[in-house]
């Protein structure tokens, strides 16, 4: 399946530093591809140096064949050069959900896809005639808010990605740390409850397990199992069946006013919030930006993460604080964090 259309408490800080004025004229004033592979589908755009998206693309994931996923890579990026009109096309950035090596080279392992220890910029290289740049798909989304979104005025941003998991890419003083081994910004797996659930990564406790759409869904299943009388809205959503509670279901509630949803999402709200006071005590950010599907969930979600965060924060009333945003790129971050970062290859 192809489908090519046009596209259409305060921070301390407020303006760019002088390290993220030098990263603005690092890249280039040509177009790149950036290339977001997920599990069930391949999205690409063609991308100028503004982050703005002038063509998108799509095709199916072929999940179990390697070769077959960079034949889909190589298909979508021909078809978008064809739409350059005339501009050169410069480079290809490839957001990758999974380990990627320090070099940005290889995937060393991609949970939804077959890819382990795939030499996937060679194999796009070579195919394409293009530089080609790897990321982690969540460090791409991260350079994105970071370049163009919700942390474009701050040097030092963390972005959460509350999906079905808990995401997080990290930049630091203008730069994306990615680790001596390329596999740093894991944030939804540090400990939050010592012999907590299991989580998939196979250890107990881990922060995704408690601040994610699966732990939502995990929450509200629950909550009808033991208290359907209380959990009616969620249930109708449901057709009736607290197993098919899915997590857009509780934000729908929540919005609407339902007491049993709105709960359920402050408390994912709070679990957030005390994380995000770790990571401030150790990586003492300017702005944590949040995405991903259950921050549509909106001030619902975030005021108490803000008020959990306060309450949780090493010192707090005697340093600065960091502030917490609401993403702006949405789903088209991968593909713009990809491809900038392919321009500044």
């Amino acid at each position: 399946m192809s489908d090519v259309r046009e596209a259409g408490q305060e921070s301390p800080v407020s303006t760019p530093t002088a390290a993220k004025a030098a990263a603005g004229v690092e890249g280039s004033s040509g177009l790149t591809i950036g290339v977001d592979v997920g599990g069930t589908k391949i999205a690409a755009g063609l991308v100028d140096n503004n982050g703005k998206i002038v063509a998108e693309g799509r095709r199916e994931t072929p999940a179990t064949s390697p070769p077959e996923i960079v034949a889909a890579i190589v298909e979508v990026v021909k078809e978008l050069r064809s739409r350059a009109e005339g501009r050169e096309v410069e480079a290809i950035g490839v957001g990758a959900a999974g380990f990627v090596d320090a070099s940005r080279s290889e995937v060393l392992f991609a949970p939804n896809l077959a890819w382990r220890k795939e030499p996937l910029k060679e194999a796009v290289q070579a195919r394409t005639s293009l530089p080609t740049v790897v990321e982690n798909d969540a460090n791409a989304a991260a350079w994105a808010e970071f370049q163009f979104g919700g942390g474009h005025d701050v040097d030092d941003m963390i972005l959460l990605t509350i999906g079905t998991g808990l995401g997080g890419g990290l930049v630091l003083n203008g730069e994306l740390y990615r680790g001596a081994f390329g596999v740093g910004g894991e944030v939804g797996h540090f400990r939050v409850v010592p012999n907590g659930h299991l989580c998939g990564c196979g250890n107990r406790g881990c922060w995704e397990q408690y601040a994610s759409g699966r732990a939502l869904v995990r929450e509200a299943r629950d909550f009808a199992r033991s208290s359907p009388s209380q959990a009616d809205a969620l249930l109708e959503l449901a057709g009736g069946k607290a197993d098919r509670i899915e997590g857009p279901m509780v934000t729908k509630a929540a919005a609407a006013g339902d007491t049993a949803a709105t709960e359920l999402v402050q408390d994912l709200g709070r679990w957030l919030g005390e994380g995000i006071a770790t990571l401030a005590a150790v990586l003492d950010p300017a702005v944590v930006v949040i995405g991903g599907g259950v921050s549509e969930a909106a001030d619902l979600l975030l005021e108490p993460a803000r008020n959990a965060f306060w309450r949780q924060l090493t010192a707090r009333g005697h340093r600065p604080t960091l502030e917490i945003r609401p993403a702006v790129l949405g789903n088209e971050a991968g593909i713009i964090g990809a491809a900038d970062l392919a321009r500044r290859r």
